[in-house]
């Protein structure tokens, strides 16, 4: 990592916090895809953003140029960064007011530095990447095909992250134009982002994925290998996407901002004395990360929405009403999720048929779906109790014992044993550690069927509410 980059400020920042930035590395056909789907959200959206951007060189950014015209039109002050070359202060979109070039000396870690940094009073959204170096290609040596060219960073849509960024980009700046900065820090102040809303988030992660799938099927790639790994690098991208969409989820319910991580744990517990396959454990450990995603499909749910009338008398503040995106569809766009999106759409079903969507009874439900839908409400009972001057041993008895009422009416009765024998060794001292997705390293399907091989990168936290 390039020493005064603005990738290196930003880790060194966070390297000794509780939340280290975790980086990833990514060819330049995702990165491209990426942010043509970030700029084109841009063109959709009334926000009226600051849009800050590095190119590396000014010939990457004049091939640009003719799309960030109609960007700047959209935006409410655009800084560009790149190595000056011929023509980059010249070009039509350099003259637009709310335009501005920061010419990088070509020795500037910067100028090897690939950003687009988006603030916006709806929604925030970030790639930061920095170009691997020579050595860092190894043996097999720079690619001769520039898609195949690799970057490492990240790229996010959380507002605290984006906004840090952000400072960081503007002070680097400022060592080259003070009154730009200056004027791009009063830009940033009177922009108070909130967290993405659902039309939002659900259309930039359906962008994302569109772009990722077009800019593959466009590639020209002779090598198999080469062929392969890119497309494993497609995979991890658009699961990414939805994994980030599910974070956001989580980060705006104050009340519950570890549910995800939470239910993983208790599922990954609950499958281990189920004996199930490992494939079925790691479907299930993907769906319970992405649990809350409407599992109704209707676009009217934020917040509240998406529950139908019955299940709402039932549950008031169930962990389904803190849904965010409108419709576990947006998971079918990629076809690899679509056993996911099954296993969510029906966690909605109840053990005697009167759920929705399809009414479903006993053993016509999922299991992996019966599962989700008895740990999401076991973990927000026990969510509901943390701040309560109740024992541990209270908290999970009362929560079981409501979860046991709904026995052979919502929930499997044998799940529900299942769980009796969990809450057992809880109570008796069993640690189970969250697991949270390492998602900037990526995630891999190592086969186009779950019932196959797949593998999940994650690392274990340190964080254990069932400590």
């Amino acid at each position: 990592m390039l020493e005064g980059s603005i990738l290196q400020q930003l880790e060194t920042a966070h390297r000794h916090t509780t939340r280290p930035i975790r980086f990833g590395v990514y060819y330049k056909n995702t990165l491209v895809a990426l942010c043509h789907a970030l700029e084109d959200h841009i063109l959709t959206d009334d926000g009226i953003p600051l849009v800050i951007t590095a190119f590396q060189q000014g010939k990457w950014y004049l091939q640009e140029a003719e799309r960030y015209a109609d960007i700047a039109q959209r935006s409410r002050q655009i800084a560009i960064m790149a190595a000056s070359a011929s023509g980059f202060d010249e070009h039509p979109t350099s003259q637009l007011p709310n335009v501005d070039l920061v010419a990088l000396d070509p020795v500037d870690a910067v100028a090897q530095e690939w950003h687009l940094i988006i603030l916006s009073p709806k929604y925030t959204a970030m790639v930061i990447c920095q170009e691997l170096s020579e050595a860092d290609y190894g043996s097999a040596g720079v690619p001769t095909s520039d898609l195949e060219r690799k970057f490492y960073g990240l790229w996010t849509f959380e507002p605290e992250l984006v906004q840090e960024t952000a400072e960081i980009a503007i002070a680097h700046i400022k060592k080259y134009n003070p009154e730009l900065a200056e004027k791009l820090t009063a830009d940033k102040e009177q922009i108070v982002p909130s967290m993405a809303r659902s039309e939002n988030l659900g259309a930039v992660v359906s962008r994302v994925v569109d772009y990722l799938q077009t800019g593959q099927d466009n590639l020209s790639i002779p090598i198999a290998l080469q062929k392969q790994t890119l497309d494993r690098n497609l995979v991890s991208n658009e699961i990414q996407a939805f994994l980030r969409m599910a974070q956001l989820m989580d980060m705006a319910d104050v009340n519950n901002p570890m549910a995800a991580a939470e239910v993983v744990v208790l599922a990954e517990a609950i499958a281990q004395l189920l004996d199930l396959p490992a494939w079925q454990i790691k479907r299930l450990r993907l769906a319970a990360l992405l649990h809350r995603i409407d599992p109704l499909q209707k676009a009217e749910s934020v917040l509240t929405g998406g529950i139908s009338t019955r299940y709402q008398e039932d549950a008031p503040s169930s962990p389904l009403t803190c849904a965010l995106v409108p419709g576990a569809q947006v998971l079918r766009t990629m076809p690899r999720l679509r056993a996911v999106a099954q296993i969510i759409t029906h966690q909605s079903e109840w053990w005697n048929g009167t759920g929705e969507p399809a009414g479903l009874a006993g053993d016509e439900i999922p299991l992996e779906s019966r599962i989700l839908a008895l740990l999401a409400d076991f973990q927000w009972r026990l969510n509901e109790r943390k701040s309560s001057n109740q024992s541990r041993e209270q908290i999970f008895t009362q929560a079981l014992d409501e979860c046991k009422q709904q026995q052979s009416n919502r929930f499997d009765p044998k799940l529900v044993d299942t769980l009796t024998l969990l809450v057992m060794g809880l109570q008796q001292g069993l640690e189970l550690p969250i697991m949270t997705p390492k998602v900037s390293a990526g995630i891999w399907i190592l086969d186009s069927q779950w019932d196959s091989h797949s593998k999940i990168s994650e690392e274990i936290g340190s964080y254990s509410p069932f400590a």
